[in-house]
């Protein structure tokens, strides 16, 4: 009888611990399933399109570039803004070349990352503003730095990230995606990154969890067992 008083008084108080994070967890869940990733992610505001390359084009020879950056690692050749270049990767520094001269190029400036955005941009707005970052918003924590942040006027607050160095689109923001990184932090229960899933506070709710299961599960045998035996 002591036993199934504190097992039922265990899962009683366990529920309580336990019941706010599985509604946190059920509605999350809900909205994360309930929209789709795709729209998520805002594919369909911003899309990069491959530009086609010249072949007749007289480009320098990789051979040179060899030379020029002996700690070359990489590189690739692309199109930006109707300009031929060679994206050049040196360790952790990434670098663009005229393929036509050989002349590095400067970061991007402020017209040629609106002019960039502008061609990335799907949506019904137009650019509100531009800012020059040098530390990543939480939003874009892990993204390199420094990067150009364009915020447009539609209804969602998009807003693109543009790297200073290589053009390339680094992230795409709307509201969608910032209610799901919102809900996200109460799913995982990191409320500081809001990326790491293997914390200590979920490894304790998830135990606390499989508590009330069990205390539930053995409460029911009882029952079960209780009945039999006064019938």
């Amino acid at each position: 009888m002591k036993l199934a008083f504190w097992a039922r008084r265990a899962h009683r108080w366990i529920a309580l611990v336990v019941g706010v994070q599985a509604l946190l967890w059920m509605l999350t869940g809900l909205y994360m399933t309930a929209i789709p990733i795709e729209l998520i992610h805002g594919d369909h505001l911003a899309h990069v399109a491959a530009e086609p390359l010249s072949e007749t084009a007289v480009r320098v020879d990789t051979s040179v570039l060899s030379e020029r950056y002996p700690d070359l690692t990489g590189f690739r050749l692309k199109q930006l803004m109707g300009q031929t270049v060679y994206e050049l990767h040196q360790g952790g520094k990434t670098t663009l070349v005229d393929s036509t001269t050989g002349v590095e190029l400067p970061p991007l400036d402020e017209h040629q990352a609106r002019r960039l955005a502008s061609s990335f941009y799907r949506g019904d707005g137009s650019i509100q503003s531009m800012h020059l970052l040098k530390e990543a918003p939480n939003e874009v924590a892990k993204r390199p730095v420094p990067l150009w942040q364009a915020n447009f006027s539609d209804r969602g607050h998009t807003t693109l990230y543009l790297s200073t160095t290589t053009g390339e689109l680094l992230a795409r923001r709307h509201s969608f995606w910032r209610l799901y990184d919102f809900l996200w932090m109460f799913h995982i229960m990191d409320y500081e990154t809001r990326s790491n899933v293997n914390n200590s506070l979920m490894r304790v709710a998830a135990s606390t969890g499989l508590l009330f299961a069990l205390s539930g599960i053995w409460l029911l045998v009882y029952s079960f067992r209780k009945r039999k035996a006064a019938i």
